[in-house]
């Protein structure tokens, strides 16, 4: 499972001066707390804007593209990287879309088994303005976590241990930032470190791109909130999508009150794209071993 590419060799530090040369040795914990604040001053942001569809869709779009700008920014200032492949423009549309197609294929698969189990209790027609606001604010989140946790996260510590543990580590600290929501349980938390965690990540390792897990992130969430309007990630309200699907059943079947993200459905329907990425990958030769460190000399 080696990888027949090469990854990135540390830019040379000749000529550099201190304060230049330390960023890069502490780019980690800086690039960390960076997107982490990326990340918080965006969810404040769609909060405030949230009740407004009209600015919620332009106001999420403006995060998300200042964002995607904060990191490439802070790759080439923090890690003095002169590009940043992760976000090569050259298939950008088409990943996206593919990504987009992946999610919104996939959550609506989800809550058509739902239904299939008798899981959906009622459906009424939802807002218009919420399906709009919907796609603004969930295009910022998913540009904003998958910032953090595929292209900080997880690239820097696949650098270091490798694609296994680093995929391990960084799903289940994905999960484990939903513990903070309204509802929030283990298991619910659990269950979208397995489910969009590990199937984002497989992504990226797949293309080493962010452009599909972003796609992907993004048509999930939009088609969880801003399609069917049920609730999400232990939300304490429903969201105003264009249905308003009301679930109702044993918790293995909708999630529970954490939303249908924690329903052993999910997992199934998540399971099965997450090994065709990885084995992808493994054909490819992008799934990277774990550096060997230099022997010293006896």
């Amino acid at each position: 499972m080696a990888s027949t590419e090469h990854q990135e060799n540390p830019p040379s530090q000749a000529g550099l001066s201190t304060g230049r040369r330390r960023l890069r040795t502490f780019r980690f914990p800086v690039l960390l707390v960076a997107l982490f604040g990326v990340m918080v001053a965006t969810a404040g942001i769609n909060q405030l804007v949230a009740p407004v569809p009209v600015l919620a869709l332009p106001v999420g779009v403006g995060l998300a593209v200042a964002a995607l700008a904060c990191y490439r920014r802070l790759c080439r200032i923090v890690e003095l990287r002169p590009t940043v492949p992760e976000l090569e423009k050259a298939g950008r549309g088409s990943q996206l879309l593919r990504g987009t197609l992946l999610g919104s294929g996939l959550f609506t698969v989800l809550m058509a088994l739902i239904a299939v189990f008798g899981g959906w209790q009622g459906v009424s027609w939802g807002s218009f303005g919420g399906f709009l606001g919907g796609a603004g604010m969930m295009a910022s989140v998913a540009v904003a976590e998958e910032l953090l946790f595929r292209g900080v996260l997880f690239r820097i510590m696949e650098e270091r241990v490798g694609s296994v543990i680093a995929l391990v580590v960084s799903t289940l600290l994905f999960g484990a930032t939903h513990l903070v929501n309204v509802n929030a349980t283990l298991w619910g938390a659990l269950a979208i470190a397995l489910t969009g965690g590990a199937m984002t990540a497989a992504a990226y390792i797949a293309t080493r791109s962010l452009w599909l897990p972003i796609g992907l992130h993004f048509a999930w969430n939009f088609t969880h909130a801003g399609v069917f309007g049920v609730m999400i990630s232990g939300s304490d309200m429903p969201p105003h999508g264009l249905l308003n699907v009301t679930l109702s059943g044993p918790s293995a079947l909708t999630g529970g009150a954490f939303g249908p993200e924690a329903s052993l459905l999910a997992l199934l329907v998540c399971l099965a794209p997450t090994i065709v990425l990885l084995r992808r990958a493994a054909r490819t030769g992008r799934i990277r071993r774990r550096p060997r460190r230099a022997k010293l000399p006896a």
